[in-house]
């Protein structure tokens, strides 16, 4: 449910988010709690680990989450300059030699989350990643395409909720393997008093005179209570469009039941455009979403490529008033495996800015799918679009999901 009472400030790129983080923590006096799937502390990704360490030398408490697939490791000298400062750092699930084969391994930290002194969040698709560095690709001549949020209001109890209780898990789960189970159940029995579901239905006001106006909520994605909250929001959301909806999304390979939504309201004479990654990135990624272009084409919606660049937006804007940005692609990786963090905005101003964004994009940037260029693509590419589907199936089978 939306709550009022929020400030919520769009950020594009790495660009316009590292500074606004940045300021956040330098500012904070208590407490800095941050999860992501990649930290490269390398170009300007090294003036968050900067700012990072200078909280923890001053006395603030630190927590750090990176995941283990987006950050393998920190190297030797980071590590040993946040432990040197105070910086509690946690890596989750490094994959190891054969990791990537052990299909629980699949389930990700995805989120992009930060909460400062329990007062301000961060939440988007940014990772802690130069706009002009790739891991895969090296330097890029233009900077990649993504967007954060900074937001204040009530929400961000429910952002500061979820962020204990994940630390807490991960903390018991060190404790089980070494052998106390007593402790470790006592730091469970600590991590449901933290529950960011009853944050998040609770009847929470702004602070007396704060003048925000913006309804918004945080929508979370695990494997346990969460399990498709961020896909229904979106199923909801599409499903009441009456004129307009605009999504960019880096991984797209939706569901049944969000094509059929998209192809629904396309019929009903709502304006549907994709703003999907046109850069080849990863094998998986680039074919299978391929292969759900035809039927979207066919019902009139509008496909544009992202080509300047990469693309790793996961953001949403409809009837020119909601929209979302968050960390959750519309692919089975995202809907039923990783752990995911969006936040919900019901604001016309917030959402015209975005809009103005991703239509310039599209316009500028991006380069529209024709029907028929797409209908006789070479053999080979159908081919390639075929195989990458079907093994994203079969992998979801093997562990035992169903999309």
């Amino acid at each position: 449910m939306l709550a009022s009472g929020h400030q919520v400030d769009l950020l594009q790129g790495s660009q316009e988010f590292f500074p606004a983080l940045v300021q956040a923590i330098d500012r904070s006096a208590h407490e800095v709690r941050l999860e992501t799937y990649i930290f490269s502390v390398e170009v300007s990704g090294v003036q968050v680990a900067q700012a990072l360490e200078r909280a923890a030398q001053r006395g603030v408490k630190v927590y750090l989450v990176m995941d283990g697939a987006g950050t393998n490791s920190l190297s030797k000298e980071w590590g040993n300059r946040f432990s040197a400062a105070g910086v509690a750092w946690r890596i989750f699930s490094p994959l190891g030699g054969l990791g990537i084969l052990i299909p629980s391994r699949w389930r990700r930290l995805h989120r992009k989350l930060c909460v400062v002194d329990g007062r301000v969040a961060f939440c988007g698709g940014i990772n802690l990643l130069d706009d002009f560095f790739d891991p895969n690709h090296g330097t890029l001549t233009a900077p990649r395409f993504d967007f954060a949020v900074r937001v204040t209001g009530p929400l961000v109890q429910s952002a500061h909720a979820a962020l204990v209780q994940f630390w807490l898990r991960l903390q018991a789960a060190r404790i089980v393997r070494q052998g106390d189970l007593a402790a470790a159940w006592q730091v469970l029995h600590e991590a449901r008093k933290a529950d960011p579901d009853a944050l998040a239905s609770a009847d929470l006001m702004p602070a007396a005179g704060n003048p925000a106006r913006t309804k918004a909520a945080l929508i979370l994605r695990d494997n346990l209570r969460h399990r498709t909250h961020i896909e229904r929001a979106y199923r909801q959301a599409i499903g009441e469009a009456q004129k307009d909806i605009i999504i960019a999304n880096a991984y797209f390979l939706p569901g049944r039941k969000i094509s059929a939504g998209l192809i629904h309201a396309a019929q009903r004479g709502v304006r549907v455009r994709l703003l999907l990654q046109g850069r080849y990135e990863y094998f998986m990624q680039y074919h299978a979403a391929r292969m759900v272009y035809g039927k979207l084409l066919a019902a009139g919606v509008e496909i544009t490529e992202y080509r300047v660049s990469f693309l790793h937006a996961k953001v949403a804007v409809i009837d020119g008033h909601w929209a979302t940005v968050g960390s959750s692609n519309l692919d089975p990786l995202s809907l039923l495996l990783a752990r995911e963090a969006n936040v919900v905005v019901d604001d016309v101003v917030f959402a015209q800015n975005l809009q103005a964004r991703l239509e310039h994009a599209m316009q500028v940037e991006g380069t529209r799918v024709d029907p028929a260029d797409y209908a006789n693509r070479p053999l080979v590419q159908r081919l390639l679009d075929r195989v990458a589907y079907v093994v994203m199936r079969v992998l979801l089978f093997i562990n035992g999901k169903r999309y």
